[in-house]
């Protein structure tokens, strides 16, 4: 089944005239109510592909996710992790962090000797609870290094099998997109004004680079990658920027002709 074409062209003629005219062309149409009946039917079916096929991609991609970190990549790793019989941190990150936590394990049981909560500090008793704290953090930091290695092979799996899913099912995806248009241009002017204004404020708002922060400190964690401040900062400083720009490109090249009155909502909202 092929995707209406008329949905991913863009014209310089508003779609509410455009809408208003064919609604006129339409009703003076003997074969009305036949053409109605074929549209719905039309559009129940471009549905149906449309959340069977992300079922399926997302079914496929959990499948193999799981079942290859579990039984290929996980076993593998863990064959060469086991050779190593001292603490391998990935990277300086991880070292910053394990410090700190003992610093900080440290600062708590002379904290505690303070309030009287613990018996005589002595060298030898400190001695016991540091090995006792840096035996856990060994642990620790092994298995978050391990559970890293595991992460980037189990991801870069998981998006060669996106890849080639989305390659193969290129007739389905365009009817994705056909029925995404027909949604997202079938929003009021006021519901699409809004969705703007909460995407440009998601992404690239004033609130935005402490977004950004949590997600790419949780993303060089993930993978075991150094988490770089200077990194991080110039990232912030210049992805949202080029994101904001391509966004305005957009409102003033697209949604102009195919909603104004929306743009102008948007404007209007947004003062």
């Amino acid at each position: 089944m092929k995707p209406r074409s008329s949905s991913r062209k863009t014209s310089f003629i508003p779609r509410s005239i455009l809408r208003t005219i064919e609604g006129i062309k339409q009703a003076f149409d003997s074969q009305a109510e036949s053409q109605l009946v074929e549209e719905f039917r039309a559009a129940q079916q471009r549905t149906l592909i449309s959340i069977r096929f992300l079922l399926i991609l997302i079914v496929v991609l959990v499948l193999v996710s799981q079942l290859s970190r579990h039984f290929v990549i996980s076993p593998l790793v863990k064959a060469l992790w086991n050779k190593e019989e001292v603490v391998s941190f990935l990277n300086s990150s991880q070292e910053e962090r394990a410090l700190a936590e003992l610093k900080k394990f440290e600062q708590a049981i002379y904290f505690e000797f303070r309030l009287n909560k613990t018996p005589k500090l002595s060298t030898e008793f400190l001695q016991k609870k540091l090995k006792k704290k840096i035996i856990s953090l060994a642990k620790k930091y092994k298995n978050e290094s391990f559970d890293a290695v595991v992460n980037v092979f189990g991801d870069l799996l998981s998006a060669f099998t996106f890849v080639t899913i989305v390659v193969v099912s290129k007739q389905q995806l365009n009817i994705i997109k056909s029925l995404l248009d027909d949604i997202i241009y079938g929003l009021s002017d006021s519901a699409k004004a809004f969705l703007i204004i909460l995407s440009t404020d998601l992404f690239v708002g004033f609130h935005s680079p402490y977004g950004w922060q949590i997600i790419l400190e949780g993303a060089l964690k993930r993978f075991g990658l150094p988490e770089n401040k200077d990194f991080i900062f110039l990232f912030i400083a210049t992805v949202p920027v080029i994101a904001d720009t391509i966004f305005k490109y957009w409102i003033f090249r697209y949604l102009n002709h195919s909603s104004p009155s929306a743009v102008a909502t948007y404007h209007n909202m947004n003062e």
